[in-house]
């Protein structure tokens, strides 16, 4: 495949690491960042130091604080923004491309004001843009340096969908297409809910036997929301659905997983928050899921108990015993899996 012009927007360590993948499939890369001295650093060959300290870059990513001139003749866009920031930065997108040129989702979250999947966002916010899911399991740092890793694209369209292989596809990159956009965004939103709740169950010295559980009875809660939008069981049986559960509900590089340690721990949610430079998307999405899921009256208890801690500030003892209380059921009664 010839030379692409790659766009990535924003520049925090998942941009940043996508930037680096980009490079590496031998693109032309322009990366867009807000902040002027981070664009110096990158420029100046000493890396993301904010967000990815120690890991060199691929040479060659041209860095900039010009939306206008990161988009000029992009062949593909992968829109790396947090989920609550993407509207804004999609409608600045908007000026700057024609109509059907792809554009990756690559944040996992829903819009806390509106309980809309980011390709609906995009769909507002710049309606000429291809929306494409970009999701699975990944910590940018490991991409960054090049380790194996595997993701789902998903997109409407073959042609949308190969337009963002092409940006990234490589052997240590490895990209699955599929038309369930619906599900990717699903299974890679709430699994960030889940992360906290893995990381709680942790965190307050309930041992591994109840991490698994809470990982093996938080995979249904993912097929309900999903199927009850529109998306395909199968689905969270792949990279972006359990692939993504499993790699952020057991490592403290997940900010979600750490969160809900710290949170196990006694900390509160605002001492946690205040330490931290990136975004916990998790926290945002428990109180956008939980608003889809009153409507929709789905049965969604452990995406409900961390709601309640990290929204309503429900002491953990007493939503955990209410959780663990819940009464016995067949394991498969609702038919969500298989």
């Amino acid at each position: 495949m010839s030379q692409m012009k790659v766009a990535v927007v924003g520049a925090g360590a998942w941009g940043t690491a996508l930037a680096c993948v980009a490079r590496r499939a031998g693109n032309e890369v322009r990366l867009w960042a807000r902040d002027a001295g981070l664009v110096d650093d990158i420029s100046a060959g000493r890396g993301n130091r904010r967000y990815l300290p120690g890991l060199p870059l691929e040479q060659g990513i041209q860095a900039t604080t010009e939306l206008q001139s990161a988009l000029a003749d992009a062949d593909a866009v992968l829109l790396a923004v947090p989920a609550q920031a993407l509207r804004q930065v999609a409608g600045a997108m908007a000026a700057h491309f024609g109509p059907g040129l792809s554009v990756a989702l690559c944040a996992k979250g829903i819009e806390l004001k509106t309980g809309l999947l980011m390709s609906e966002v995009l769909a507002e916010a710049c309606p000429a843009a291809k929306p494409v899911v970009l999701s699975g399991p990944t910590f940018a740092g490991e991409v960054a340096r090049g380790l194996p890793t595997a993701v789902t694209v998903a997109a409407a369209t073959d042609t949308a969908a190969q337009a963002i292989v092409g940006a990234v596809g490589l052997p240590r990159f490895r990209t699955y297409t599929t038309d369930d956009v619906i599900g990717a965004q699903v299974g890679g939103a709430l699994k960030n809910v889940l992360a906290i709740a893995g990381g709680i169950v942790l965190g307050h010295g309930l041992g591994e036997n109840a991490r698994a559980a809470m990982i093996t009875r938080g995979l249904p809660e993912l097929v309900r929301l999903g199927v009850a939008r529109g998306a395909r069981r199968e689905t969270f049986l792949g990279l972006s659905g359990l692939g993504d559960l499993i790699l952020t509900c057991s490592s403290m590089q997940s900010r979600n997983y750490s969160l809900g340690v710290a949170l196990g721990e006694g900390r509160s949610l605002d001492d946690i928050l205040k330490t931290r430079r990136s975004v916990t998307e998790g926290v945002a999405t428990a109180q956008a899921v939980m608003s889809t899921a009153g409507a929709g009256d789905l049965d969604l208890p452990i995406c409900d108990a961390v709601f309640q801690v990290v929204a309503q500030g429900a002491a953990i003892d007493a939503t955990l015993e209410k959780l663990l209380s819940r009464p016995f059921t067949a394991e498969f009664g609702d038919g969500v899996i298989g």
